[in-house]
C-alpha cells in the first residue's frame, strides 16, 4: 500500500513541475534548450501514473500496452538531461559551452546514449508481470545485469555541469541534488519499498527544475 501511494505522490508532483514548466516555458521562450528537461518530465509523470494505477487495472494486455512506452521513454527521453547540461553551462557563462565542437559532442553524446538503450534494453523488450510490496508492474524478462551505463554516463556529465554552474553563478542547489541522486542510487538501501528510493530522482529534478528557473531569472550576458 505504501508503495501505491508514492507512486501516486510522485506522479502529482512531476504533474505539478509539467505545468509549472510550461507556464516558464511560455514565459521565458519555448526555443531555450533547457526545456528539454518538460521532456525528462513527461517521462516520468507517465512511468509513476501507470505504476501507481497498475493494480487497479490488473494483469492482461492493457497494462503490458501501457507499460511499453515506460521503457522507450526512459530510453529516448533521460539522456536529454545531456543537453540540459550543455544549456546550463552555457548559461553560467562557460566558455568551452559557447565553442561548436563542444556543443557538437553533446548532442552526438546524446544520441549515443539513446541508441546504446535502445538496442541494449528496448529492442525485442518482453515483459511480464511483476507483483512488488503492493504494486503491479510489467518488468523486462530478462532484467538488466550490472551497472546501467547510460544512467552512469548522465549522471557524471551533470555532477561536471553542476559543479561548473555552482562556481560561475554560485548555485550550489544542481550539484546538491545530483550528488544526493548518484549516492542514493549507488549503494544498496535495504527497505520494505522499491519506491522509497525514486525519491532521489525526484529530488534530482526538483533540482534541474529549479537551476532552469534561477538561471532564466539570472541570465549571464555575453560581453562583445
Amino acid at each position: 500500500m505504501l508503495d501505491t501511494i508514492l507512486f501516486f505522490g510522485y506522479f502529482a508532483a512531476y504533474l505539478f513541475l509539467l505545468i509549472w514548466g510550461v507556464k516558464l516555458a511560455a514565459q521565458h521562450g519555448w526555443n531555450d534548450l533547457s526545456n528539454v528537461l518538460l521532456l525528462v518530465i513527461i517521462g516520468l509523470v507517465y512511468d509513476n501514473g501507470v505504476l501507481a494505477v497498475g493494480k487497479f487495472i490488473g494483469e492482461g494486455s492493457l497494462l503490458e500496452n501501457l507499460s511499453y512506452p515506460r521503457f522507450y521513454m526512459h530510453a529516448f527521453f533521460t539522456p536529454l538531461l545531456v543537453l540540459f547540461s550543455l544549456s546550463a553551462m552555457k548559461k553560467s557563462g562557460f566558455k568551452w559551452a559557447f565553442k561548436k565542437w563542444f556543443a557538437v559532442l553533446f548532442y552526438l553524446l546524446t544520441l549515443g546514449l539513446i541508441a546504446y538503450e535502445l538496442f541494449s534494453e528496448v529492442l525485442g523488450l518482453t515483459l511480464e508481470a511483476n507483483w512488488k510490496y503492493g504494486v503491479l508492474s510489467y518488468s523486462n524478462v530478462e532484467p538488466a545485469s550490472g551497472v546501467p551505463l547510460m544512467v552512469l554516463f548522465v549522471s557524471l556529465i551533470l555532477i561536471f555541469a553542476s559543479i561548473i554552474v555552482w562556481r560561475k553563478q554560485g548555485w550550489i542547489w544542481f550539484f546538491v541534488g545530483t550528488l544526493i541522486m548518484f549516492l542514493g542510487n549507488s549503494f544498496p538501501i535495504s527497505l520494505p519499498s522499491a519506491a522509497i528510493t525514486n525519491a532521489f530522482e525526484l529530488i534530482l529534478i526538483v533540482s534541474l527544475f529549479f537551476t532552469k528557473r534561477f538561471q532564466d531569472t539570472h541570465p549571464f550576458k555575453q560581453s562583445a
